[in-house]
């Protein structure tokens, strides 16, 4: 049955009452040029329960267990069957949002421990929780950074092309009517990383904030502490764009340099977030005490009541929900909260240990991968700098026709970067965790190989 109650003569009705011909006339107040045209051809009839049930039997039986080495910001590592067994009990699944705190103590102890997790993975003091995806959560970064920089009156924003092509893309939209403006820093083509020489032309310059990504969008590891010191040095705010999971080995933003990153965001999907076809995945930010006014999201805090027992309780709220509206810091609503409940549990089943084994392991992986594919002709690495558990490699051939021809070997071989780096043609971004084992890579190599040999012949 259909979940809008109304029938028809309802609707009739209620249009008759206020004088109008037909639903669409009330939304006659969006622009014609706003309008996507022909939406409603292609958007299909609704369907009952039972032919649901047989469009999504169908669509699971045809997505294929294909082998993955893809990853350009989301990836597929294990997730302990425990994970999802406990975030799908009740009192996890169904819960909301905070809203009565005193009726919330389990919701907000689980928040507090993700929070605590959170601020320790990224050396920093604060975590919020949480963001809706890793690219609006540096969207939100910026906001905050140039609310933050009082010294800064410029709202210009240095931003590596190595930072995710579509983390640019989404913080642009996000803030691209606020005077905001975004300044590109050029990848050194030998490393694949920030070229600092670029920076050089802003040391005199009013810069409200760099952004600083590690691992950067082809697996390359930035000189963090040149960035980041080259951003105070200038009197800007540095943020840090980073992978969770890269953080259990590799220093943490509030380690980077002579003072630390100022603000860390990133996407936490590689923390027990299943791929699931693109979502829901969540962000994350964290930043230092200074700034934690300007921080968006809530904040849960812990305390004793007047007997001295324990309790958790909402400590700051920032939102136009809570404080009038000219004073709130975003419109961030309901937060991811089964997803950050799911990475709370796996962090904790995981451990310090556990987490940084996932991360030496991912990256001896893409070690491996890398050179067996190399060992190929025609097989290059695209740049010479360190790496975690990326690495573009450059063919001597169009990468679109290879990993095709792949696909229907049922390896997802990769992610083609020329079409968001024109310049990087003929490259692909390769990528391991600890799911590939060496017979993955071995079979991939092989069947690499055939294909390279067959389109040379």
């Amino acid at each position: 049955m259909p979940f809008i109650p109304h029938t028809a003569e309802d609707v009739s009705r209620m249009l008759e009452r206020i004088g109008v011909a037909d639903i669409e006339a009330l939304f006659d107040e969006i622009p014609e040029h706003l309008r996507v045209a022909g939406a409603d051809e292609r958007i299909p009839a609704g369907l009952d329960e039972a032919g649901i049930t047989r469009l999504m039997h169908r669509q699971a039986a045809d997505t294929a267990m294909d082998t993955c080495f893809m990853g350009a910001g989301a990836y597929e590592h294990h997730v302990p069957a425990a994970v999802w067994q406990i975030a799908t009990r009740g009192e996890f699944y169904s819960a909301y949002t905070p809203y009565q705190a005193e009726a919330s103590q389990g919701s907000l102890q689980l928040i507090y421990e993700y929070q605590t997790m959170m601020a320790s993975l990224t050396g920093l003091d604060v975590s919020n929780a949480s963001m809706y995806d890793g690219a609006s959560a540096l969207g939100e970064a910026v906001l905050m950074a140039v609310r933050a920089n009082r010294k800064s009156r410029s709202k210009r924003i240095l931003m590596p092309a190595s930072v995710h092509p579509v983390y640019r893309h989404v913080a642009r939209v996000i803030v691209g009517n606020q005077g905001i403006e975004f300044v590109e820093l050029p990848v050194d083509r030998a490393t694949g990383t920030t070229d600092l020489a670029a920076l050089d032309r802003w040391r005199d310059e009013d810069v409200t904030a760099v952004i600083v990504p590690q691992p950067n969008y082809f697996g390359a590891l930035e000189d963090v502490d040149a960035l980041v010191d080259a951003a105070h040095a200038m009197g800007a705010l540095a943020i840090g764009v980073v992978n969770p999971v890269a953080m259990a080995v590799l220093r943490p933003p509030g380690e980077w340099g002579a003072q630390g990153a100022d603000i860390a965001c990133g996407d936490g999907q590689p923390l027990g977030i299943p791929l699931s076809g693109g979502g829901p995945y969540y962000g994350f930010m964290c930043c230092r005490q200074g700034l934690v006014r300007q921080l968006p999201g809530r904040l849960v805090g812990r305390a004793s009541d007047s007997e001295g027992r324990e309790g958790f309780t909402l400590t700051l709220q920032p939102r136009e929900q809570h404080i009038r509206r000219s004073r709130a810091t975003s419109n961030i609503c309901t937060n991811q909260g089964l997803m950050v409940t799911a990475s709370t549990i796996h962090m904790a089943l995981l451990g310090a240990d556990g987490l940084a084994d996932v991360a030496r392991t991912s990256h001896a992986r893409t070690r491996e991968l890398v050179a067996a594919l190399t060992a190929l002709p025609g097989v290059t690495r695209a740049f010479d700098g360190p790496f975690f558990h990326e690495a573009l490699l450059q063919l001597d051939r169009p990468a679109a026709p290879v990993l095709a021809a792949l696909a229907e070997a049922g390896i997802l071989g990769g992610v083609e970067a020329a079409p968001d780096y024109p310049e990087l043609d003929n490259t692909l971004l390769v990528c391991a965790t600890e799911m590939r084992d060496s017979q993955d890579i071995q079979d991939y190599a092989r069947k690499l190989g055939e294909i390279m040999q067959a389109s040379a012949a």
